[in-house]
């Protein structure tokens, strides 16, 4: 597989899975599983808090449209992630009212 083509979903769920199952004494919910890997993509492993309680109270799709707002980006033209996606969380929340 090169780099240029998408990953397939199959792996993206076995990396899911795997991930969850590393971390399954701390991980209770699945929320708690999306909050850690949202902190992580985003490079902001110090605010994981943070993403856990959006995980919690924010409904998903608004998640991952500002979630997949970012990594349509090209890489290497952000050099802060989380500020983005915290951006365009807000854009889509005003959105939504």
């Amino acid at each position: 597989m090169t780099k240029n083509q998408p990953t397939l979903i199959s792996d993206q769920l076995f990396k899911f899975k795997e991930t969850l199952e590393k971390r399954g004494k701390y991980v209770k919910n699945e929320f708690q599983a999306y909050g850690l890997d949202l902190a992580k993509e985003l490079d902001d492993w110090k605010n994981r808090s943070l993403y856990l309680r959006l995980a919690k109270n924010t409904p998903r799709d608004i998640l991952e449209k500002a979630r997949y707002f970012v990594k349509d980006q090209n890489p290497g033209t952000i050099k802060t992630p989380y500020k983005l996606f915290m951006w365009k969380l807000k854009e889509l929340r005003k959105e939504k009212k």
